[in-house]
């Protein structure tokens, strides 16, 4: 069964009509703030597959791009600070685990000068090493199992997807206005990484020049609701993973911060972050910088109440306190309110302001509707049963009730038939959403991948 249609015309199109778009209250709006927040934390567990080795103790001086830790398995992947300072506080958790490095910064930022130069003039082999040195190997992730990538490999192909469809979405025609020159500069860096394609995957609503207009790059239209924006449904109608291949991805601010890289000669954690959400007063964009405080923007800016903090998006972001710090690859902030409370025979109300995927509710009446949804499961863990409603939001031609179940099963030979080498935990969020079994169906599938990986090694 087909489920997309490809166009005759230049750049290609691929328009998807499976998927689900939760609409949402407190999109930010088109305002940049720019930031100088004093504290950051670079979290080794926003990393899959890393095992830290610290190379800083607390109070030890850093600046912009110097050495923190490493991967104590793969000692020649980096991880550096983003801005200078003092390291203030190493925290750990159970059994010693390294939860964060926070970083006071001081009031000039300072650099480690890594050399600028022309991406176009230089090695493979130079410019891997200039990007290991930084820090910044680290922006460059593969599929299958969604890990940083391997040095040591040549990926068939290159993706980023210059769109997003989640809830609350960033708009990165909005965040790549002005950065046309890093961007371009990031895509002759990564085009000399492989001998493929770089893959540069747009919406139907791009307008930014710096995406219409980027060469060295083979431009798709996608057309679709969510999860459309996700670069693995976008690998999966390009170019399917097959056992034993790679493929490499990257955000656009991480190809922005690349190409500074080579422009600049320095590591450039700026970052442009929405803060967004119906919890929100003023939802907005701000300029700051990679793992840095989320207080800044939060403060005198939050409905009373009992928010949820979440570094991501609200289907695949991580729960986070008021005072904590955004995730290295997180873009938005999400601020929804939490699901504290019980809702006495909720079930047999009519729910005309609720939200609801199968009808249950007359919501469904009025389609265009913004929701103000929070975080309460409306139930408890049930039996996890055959429904159907999976392969209506999953774009995929996967079978993911049945690839679930090979993962809690652990048949790895099933898990190989069924695709679980395309899929990332982003890709079944949806199928997560929905679930009336209300199964944690993202955890399933990275325990999924991580034997995978593992069985694999």
């Amino acid at each position: 069964m087909r489920l997309f249609e490809t166009s005759t015309t230049m750049p290609k199109t691929i328009k998807l009509t499976k998927g689900l778009n939760i609409r949402l209250k407190g999109a930010a709006e088109k305002n940049l703030k720019v930031l100088s927040p004093r504290m950051f934390a670079i979290k080794p567990t926003d990393f899959i597959g890393v095992f830290p080795r610290l190379l800083v103790k607390e109070g030890d001086l850093v600046k912009a791009g110097s050495p923190v830790f490493i991967d104590k398995y793969r000692d020649n992947i980096t991880f550096t600070s983003p801005v200078s300072g003092t390291i203030a506080e190493i925290k750990r958790g159970d059994k010693r685990l390294l939860l964060e490095i926070r970083i006071e910064a001081d009031e000039n930022n300072t650099y480690v000068d890594f050399g600028a130069a022309e991406p176009k003039s230089l090695s493979k082999e130079i410019i891997i090493e200039k990007l290991m040195a930084s820090g910044l190997w680290s922006l460059i992730r593969q599929r299958p199992y969604a890990v940083i990538a391997n040095p040591l490999q040549t990926p068939k192909a290159i993706y980023i997807s210059a769109f997003d469809t989640a809830p609350l979405a960033p708009d990165f025609d909005f965040m790549v206005k002005g950065q046309g020159e890093a961007f371009q500069t990031g895509i002759n860096a990564l085009a000399k990484l492989t001998d493929g394609k770089i893959h540069l995957n747009i919406g139907e609503n791009t307008k930014a020049p710096e995406f219409l207009n980027s060469t060295n790059t083979e431009i798709t239209t996608f057309k679709g609701p969510h999860p459309i924006g996700n670069v693995g449904i976008q690998i999966h109608h390009i170019d399917p993973i097959n056992k034993g291949e790679t493929v490499w991805f990257a955000g656009v601010q991480d190809v922005i911060t690349i190409g500074n890289l080579f422009l600049k000669g320095v590591y450039d954690a700026s970052i442009i972050i929405a803060l967004a959400g119906s919890e929100v007063n003023q939802p907005q964009y701000y300029k700051t910088f990679r793992c840095a405080e989320i207080a800044p923007m939060i403060k005198n800016n939050i409905k009373p109440g009992n928010p949820r903090y979440i570094s991501g998006n609200v289907l695949t972001g991580t729960k986070i306190r008021h005072d904590s710090f955004t995730s290295f690859y997180d873009n938005i902030v999400s601020v929804i309110p939490e699901g504290d409370y019980h809702e006495f025979l909720g079930w047999a109300l009519p729910g005309i302001g609720k939200y609801s995927f199968s009808r249950t509710f007359f919501s469904w009446l009025t389609p265009n509707k913004e929701y103000t949804l929070d975080t309460n499961l409306h139930g408890g863990e049930r039996a996890f049963v055959m429904t159907g409603q999976y392969e209506k939001v999953l774009p995929m031609d996967i079978y993911p009730m049945q690839l679930v179940k090979a993962i809690m099963t652990e048949d790895i030979d099933l898990m190989e038939n069924l695709g679980i080498y395309e899929v990332e935990p982003e890709d079944l969020a949806l199928c997560e959403f929905i679930d009336t079994s209300k199964t944690e169906i993202q955890t399933i599938v990275r325990k999924g991948l991580e034997v995978m990986r593992k069985e694999m090694s």
